[in-house]
């Protein structure tokens, strides 16, 4: 099928491009970024009015298959980023088995190959069924298609196994992703350590845990020359360390999720358990050190740590309910009203954020709208107000305390390798 996105505001930080433009999809690639002309065999997307624009890459997904598939599927969790504008996630490793063979990345990737929705590509474990102790099989994870290695939800604790898994990892041109938690520190905590765990009575979590542990990864990266990815950084000493090591040319690169830019620790008086999230949410300072580190560049990635979890699970006291809410379908809007109209990135960085700088730190050739690269494309209304209502959400799981706030950007259509898998705002 010929596709033609005509009327829209092309934007492709790849190539440098924002401006009013069509875009023509033939075969499955981009054709050509520039004035078309359809015939009778090509589907005409009127994209007036919206922004055209590479598909996200989301750096940070759960898709809890296997193991977990009352929380979400491959499907579900594909369907949940398509409705966001993500055509690619990595499915990170902390499933049930983990993700830590060849046959684990093979069936992740098959599985949503047959669906055809979007593409994933899966995070293979650090450490042999993320218990810290022996390093996986690398070499045979990279072989099955995994990018980048983690072992997401724990950080490797011991720092000479993490030393040994940098190198290999070196050596076979791997991206490291680490959540940084030195777990002796974190132990028991539920939420930032500060004025409101005392005021709430809630066991804090000390920024020390996530900040020691960030420096720690950080000189083990200049050691093994290892490309090291900071998984949702939420401190600001974290953003100011990423700072220095870019300065010092250690090959580091941050994540920053929706939530750590948009939400305070003030926000868990409520006791909402979907404000639960690991690393918590921290101060008004830590925000604004957030959002200035996506400002200046020291964070390179937005990424939504979509965590979906059972109602019956977060209906729990706080101290018991699990860490973590779902983010898919919600990203954009909130970055398009805490970044963009606040003016902390343009829309062509926040599109960066999404999509080109993902795709450049994976090595993963997507995320452009070059002539001849893979038609993964989102198009999103960046004036549309709408309500994030429980019963019109893609996941499997309703874990977000975002449910009934109104927001700003909506996705309208989606193309993933030349196919129309969204459409008005209706899955294909």
């Amino acid at each position: 099928m010929k596709i033609l996105i005509k009327n829209g505001r092309v934007i492709d930080p790849s190539q440098g491009i924002d401006k009013k433009t069509d875009v023509l999809v033939e075969k499955g690639k981009i054709a050509k970024t520039g004035n078309c002309a359809a015939d009778k065999e090509t589907k005409v997307i009127d994209a007036a009015g919206k922004i055209v624009c590479p598909g996200f890459i989301d750096m940070h997904t759960h898709l809890r298959e296997p193991g977990r598939e009352d929380k979400e599927t491959v499907e579900t969790g594909l369907r949940a980023a398509v409705a966001g504008g993500f055509t690619t996630v990595c499915a990170m490793p902390n499933t049930e088995p983990a993700c830590d063979t060849q046959s684990q990345a093979l069936f992740l990737r098959e599985k949503a190959a047959k669906l055809g929705t979007g593409t994933v590509i899966p995070v293979g474990a650090i450490t042999k069924k993320r218990e810290g102790k022996a390093i996986s099989q690398m070499s045979e994870l990279k072989d099955a298609g995994c990018l980048l290695v983690s072992d997401d939800g724990s950080g490797v604790q011991d720092a000479a196994v993490m030393r040994r898994a940098m190198e290999y990892a070196a050596m076979l041109g791997l991206v490291v992703s680490v959540h940084c938690e030195e777990k002796t520190l974190a132990e028991n905590g539920v939420m930032n350590e500060g004025y409101w765990s005392t005021v709430l009575g809630l066991n804090g979590i000390p920024r020390e845990a996530e900040n020691i542990m960030i420096d720690r990864d950080i000189k083990l990266a200049e050691l093994t020359k290892a490309k090291l990815h900071i998984a949702h950084v939420s401190t600001k000493e974290g953003v100011e360390m990423v700072r220095a090591a870019k300065k010092k040319g250690i090959a580091v690169t941050a994540e920053a999720t929706p939530h750590h830019f948009t939400l305070t620790d003030e926000e868990v008086k409520t006791y909402n358990t979907n404000l639960k999230v690991n690393p918590p949410l921290r101060t008004k300072d830590d925000v604004e050190a957030v959002k200035k580190g996506l400002k200046d560049g020291t964070i390179d990635v937005i990424a939504t740590d979509h965590a979906p979890h059972l109602e019956s699970e977060k209906e729990r006291e706080f101290d018991f309910a699990p860490f973590g809410m779902i983010g898919l379908e919600t990203a954009l809007a909130l970055a398009c009203t805490e970044l963009v109209d606040d003016g902390y990135l343009t829309m062509k960085e926040l599109i960066q954020k999404l999509a080109e700088n993902p795709a450049k730190i994976l090595g993963y050739e997507k995320g452009t709208l070059k002539e001849g690269a893979a038609a993964d494309i989102t198009i999103f209304d960046p004036e549309k107000k709408w309500v994030y209502e429980k019963n019109k959400i893609r996941s499997r799981s309703a874990n977000s305390p975002f449910i009934g706030r109104e927001l700003k950007g909506k996705v309208t259509d989606v193309i993933v390798d030349g196919k129309i898998v969204m459409k008005e705002e209706e899955l294909v």
